[in-house]
């Protein structure tokens, strides 16, 4: 189970809920469990909150999951540490630039 996991949807205040599992690329949408508001509350157009719900996929924006949650469901490897974006510059390339930009600045 992926808990409180956060849903998008067009045009509506996000929502929390729990998935069962990862949606697959063929699924129509998304089947979600515990369906609450962001401050804990059942939505006003819902009777049970234990019910499962169907969002299709054309009604999401995007889906974010926590990374607690997604770690706690062992759903995902990731890697340990912080995720590194290989296209950033290195340090001394903000030297470089930093370098520059002082002299700049001076003339």
């Amino acid at each position: 189970m992926i808990r409180d996991v956060v849903l998008h949807l067009s045009g509506e205040q996000p929502l929390l809920c729990d998935l069962r599992e990862m949606p697959d690329p063929s699924d129509g949408g998304i089947m979600c469990t515990n369906l609450r508001t962001i401050d804990g509350k059942k939505p006003i157009y819902i009777d049970h909150t234990d019910s499962w719900f169907l969002f299709p996929f054309h009604l999401i924006r995007f889906v974010e999951l926590p990374l607690a949650s997604v770690e706690a469901a062992s759903i995902l490897a990731l890697p340990p540490g912080p995720i590194v974006d290989p296209d950033a510059p290195d340090e001394e390339e903000l030297d470089a630039a930093e370098e520059l930009l002082q002299r700049i600045r001076e003339v």
